[in-house]
């Protein structure tokens, strides 16, 4: 498995959760910054797709 694919999780979901608490707090920079980071993991996850696809893994 790609590292890409295992950081790119890990941003996701680090992602998921400070939108959470920005949403709960009433914090939108915060929010905003979490979805930004959930996006960034959905492409760095992708990007390690990708390159096990290209590996033939």
């Amino acid at each position: 498995m790609e590292k890409d694919r295992v950081g790119g999780s890990a941003k996701e979901i680090k992602g998921a959760v400070k939108q959470a608490v920005g949403e709960v707090i009433g914090n939108a920079k915060l929010a905003s910054d979490g979805n930004a980071d959930k996006v960034e993991g959905k492409v760095q996850n992708a990007i390690g797709g990708l390159k096990d696809t290209l590996k033939g893994k």
